[in-house]
């Protein structure tokens, strides 16, 4: 059977998506029972759309495919802690389940889903999904150093 772990690899995939199209490297999937019915990367600049993160982008496929905007059978996996609009959007889809990798100190808004009937479960694969962030913005740091001298 599939565990967390195994499902938050698949996220892992998405967030190198993103990585390999220079942008911030988060990932998403959407699991109805034992299938991905939904993925998302952080598409933003490529799409110039603010509102192109993972989680929604992830959620816009979920429902199309089940024809249907309340996903309440469907747990939602993130590398990284959804910010204030993902955490609403994650809310008004009424999933059961939000898993992530690592909390967001500066963004996360997971603390909005408090009261609600979504379960959160936060920490799986932190690790990989950290190194996977950090290593983004130190590349990010290091060619505007380039740039700069």
């Amino acid at each position: 059977m599939e565990t967390h772990e195994f499902w938050m690899r698949e996220a892992l995939r998405e967030a190198e998506s993103a990585h390999a199209e220079r942008e911030v490297p988060v990932g998403a999937v959407v699991v109805y029972g034992r299938e991905v019915i939904g993925r998302g990367h952080n598409q933003p600049i490529g799409r110039t759309d603010p509102t192109a993160h993972a989680e929604v982008l992830a959620l816009r496929e979920a429902a199309f495919r089940l024809g249907n905007y309340r996903l309440g059978a469907c747990r939602v996996y993130v590398t990284i802690e959804p910010c204030a609009m993902c955490a609403g959007a994650l809310l008004v889809a009424r999933v059961s389940h939000l898993i992530f990798g690592a909390r967001d100190a500066k963004a996360g808004a997971s603390h909005l889903l408090t009261g609600s009937k979504i379960e959160v479960i936060e920490g799986v694969l932190e690790a990989e999904s950290r190194s996977l962030i950090q290593r983004f913005f130190a590349e990010r740091r290091g060619k505007e150093m380039e740039d700069r001298g």
